[in-house]
């Protein structure tokens, strides 16, 4: 028998899939650029800072829940359905902070590391790759994973946590993988 737990989990998995899927294509597929999502994202790439308004995100999540629970329901019954919309919509709030914090803030431990290295180099080094936010497992599966190299930020869009109030310059403790465009440590880097 299936617990809701699994059912929570199956539907966190399930949005680490549409995460995937929407940002790849609704995202980045040209084909889907005047969509709502298409605009605000397009707009999140040259801007950086820029975030779709909470409310937006409130209603997307408000519509998807609508849409999942009749089928859940009908295909898992009431206690698993509920928990299956539970984990969908509860990972897809994970991932707006996630995503928010990415950009916001520099991250804690080796996961808010590599979140930030996985995300920047799809924003910064090659934006046909590394779709995932909360995870690769997707990126993997499609072709589209690329382990982060160097990442060179232009100045514009640095991130406030990345660079250093005194000097201007990418801070120490991420010096070893940023670089600010034009910045003399960046041309050593790509001459050598």
């Amino acid at each position: 028998m299936v617990s809701t737990g699994l059912a929570a989990l199956a539907g966190a998995f399930t949005w680490t899939f549409l995460e995937y899927v929407i940002h790849r294509w609704l995202g980045h597929d040209r084909r889907f650029r005047r969509t709502p999502f298409g605009v605000e994202h397009v707009r999140h790439h040259i801007e950086g800072d820029y975030f779709a308004p909470s409310s937006r995100k409130l209603l997307a999540a408000a519509i998807a829940a609508a849409v999942a629970i009749g089928p859940a329901l009908l295909l898992l019954g009431g206690a698993l359905g509920a928990a299956y919309v539970a984990g969908l919509i509860g990972f897809y709030g994970l991932y707006e902070v996630l995503h928010r914090l990415d950009h916001v803030h520099a991250g804690l431990g080796p996961y808010g590391r590599w979140a930030r290295r996985h995300h920047f180099a799809h924003h910064f080094t090659d934006a046909r790759k590394n779709h995932g936010v909360t995870t690769p497992f997707w990126d993997f599966v499609f072709g589209t994973y690329q382990r982060p190299g160097r990442i060179v930020v232009p100045p514009k869009l640095c991130m406030a946590w990345l660079k250093d109030p005194a000097t201007g310059a990418v801070r120490a403790d991420w010096a070893d993988t940023f670089a600010l465009r034009g910045s003399e440590k960046e041309e050593r880097a790509c001459s050598t």
